[in-house]
């Protein structure tokens, strides 16, 4: 019997290879986002919308075993506490941290009946160590570490694990949306900025989406069984130095 997984943000890029990884590996999944993607049983859904969540992942809990919930979607925003309004602050929290509340609460039902799940929340490097220009963005994915430490700790008695992927600077089209935005509001050349930051990895080079989402299946499978709670770092090394 197919295992079911649920990914949110899963359109495109570390989500979008989550989704097709887990097809490969035989899983039922369902891609819950605003753009339309091919792979997957698409939802459209507006994370920022707790009733439309709700609503979609209730039609697939009263059909299916929810094995695995990924928690993918979220938006970058560069700025300091004095360049960050309320709006693009509200913003960021309604679908960075608000999103994976909404959807980690409908899906809990279906798990503690089925005493077993694994929940994967997409937090950032950005969770263990502070970047310049990030106030907002980076406080959101030290929420979702949070919530994937206390999700742990609470559920862990219906066999429900939780944990948290930490990456470091992915090649993903928001990784090349906020080179963009910098290099027009600077003046810079994408490409040496490009390679400045893959000079900054002590690997040095960038890290690939699907590289990110072999660490997202082993932590949903049963060889991760006993991980739960846990930060795992994918970042080349960066938070090492």
């Amino acid at each position: 019997m197919k295992k079911t997984c649920i990914v949110t943000g899963g359109s495109s890029g570390i989500g979008l290879s989550i989704v097709k990884l887990f097809l490969e590996n035989q899983y039922r999944v369902f891609n819950l986002d605003l753009a339309p993607s091919e792979y997957g049983e698409f939802k459209a859904c507006d994370v920022t919308n707790k009733k439309q969540v709700g609503e979609i992942i209730k039609t697939i809990s009263d059909e299916y075993v929810i094995d695995v919930f990924i928690s993918n979607a979220g938006i970058h925003f560069s700025g300091t506490i004095e360049d960050t309004s309320e709006a693009e602050f509200d913003r960021v929290f309604n679908i960075n941290v608000k999103g994976a509340f909404s959807a980690i609460q409908a899906v809990l039902p279906n798990m503690k009946t089925n005493k077993n799940g694994a929940i994967i929340l997409m937090a950032s490097d950005q969770a263990l160590i502070a970047k310049h220009n990030s106030f907002a963005y980076n406080m959101s994915k030290t929420a979702l570490a949070s919530m994937a430490k206390t999700t742990a700790l609470d559920y862990a008695k219906f066999n429900i694990r939780a944990n948290a992927v930490c990456p470091g600077t992915i090649e993903t089209p928001l990784y090349h949306q906020a080179i963009d935005n910098y290099c027009q509001r600077s003046g810079a050349d994408k490409h040496n900025v490009h390679a400045e930051e893959a000079a900054l990895q002590p690997l040095g080079r960038l890290g690939q989406p699907e590289e990110v989402a072999e660490l997202v299946l082993f932590l949903a499978s049963d060889k991760a069984k006993f991980i739960t709670g846990s930060l795992q770092v994918i970042d080349g090394g960066y938070t090492a130095q």
